[in-house]
């Protein structure tokens, strides 16, 4: 049976597995689940992850969630390029650093940046107010800035020389603010420059592609159902995570 990825593009960890795979010509099978229409919560999803998120794997017999754990499987399983996952102790070191420390701090003001200026005013009806939005956008900064001082430093990659993990995991997070029209590379020409190399080394057009949805999905916002169960639900945990992450910075409900 051919490998399966359960996937929805408008998903950042969904993005960096399907850009993994697409840049190391492996095959697999596109399962598409729309977060949009509640597919994460059917009987069918559930039978391949009991999480209810995406992306998750599917292998013959073998299921996993989690996209840094399903990177690393593919990696392994399809013996791609050392770079992207080094032998080397330390350089595989800064890549687990990197993708252990990004959860809490890039993805998730990143993340929440993203649906304060687009999704949750349209699913609650109500503004976000603006000492929530202003935070938001401070808390970013915060963490582009940790990123740019801790992590990469003076080095082309997080790791060192060539592209890994981490670049892929940390480029797709910091577009996706772009997509409700908040540039987090603007007037950062470090940021600039790393993400140039990182769209040379990984090729813009994959890129492009993969990020395609996302980039166009504030002009199809206002096609969804926001009074379906499916679109409640999924309000409910969108508040729950970021108005009041201070008290429980549990992260996205939905990707993982």
């Amino acid at each position: 049976m051919a490998l399966q990825l359960y996937l929805d593009l408008n998903s950042q960890p969904c993005r960096s597995v399907y850009i993994f795979a697409k840049k190391n010509n492996i095959a697999f099978e596109f399962k598409q689940v729309s977060l949009a229409e509640g597919q994460q919560y059917s009987e069918e999803f559930e039978k391949v992850n009991l999480l209810k998120r995406v992306p998750a794997l599917k292998d013959g017999d073998f299921t996993m969630a989690e996209s840094v754990a399903i990177l690393k499987y593919l990696a392994g399983k399809y013996k791609t390029p050392d770079h992207w996952y080094p032998a080397n102790l330390q350089q595989r070191a800064r890549v687990d650093e990197y993708l252990a420390w990004q959860h809490t701090a890039i993805r998730f003001h990143g993340s929440r940046l993203y649906m304060f200026k687009g999704l949750l005013p349209l699913l609650t009806g109500q503004p976000i107010p603006t000492d929530k939005m202003d935070e938001a956008v401070s808390d970013l900064q915060t963490s582009i800035r940790l990123f740019e001082d801790k992590f990469l430093q003076d080095r082309p990659f997080i790791a060192g020389r060539e592209v890994s993990l981490a670049d892929l995991v940390a480029i797709v997070e910091l577009m996706q603010p772009l997509g409700v029209g908040f540039d987090p590379f603007r007037d950062r020409p470090k940021l600039c420059s790393w993400r140039s190399r990182v769209e040379a080394a990984v090729g813009k057009d994959l890129l492009d592609e993969a990020h395609e949805k996302m980039m166009k999905r504030s002009g199809s916002l206002s096609n969804l159902d926001v009074n379906s169960p499916a679109m409640q639900r999924f309000a409910i945990g969108l508040k729950k995570t970021y108005m009041s992450w201070r008290q429980s910075p549990v992260g996205c409900k939905s990707t993982c």
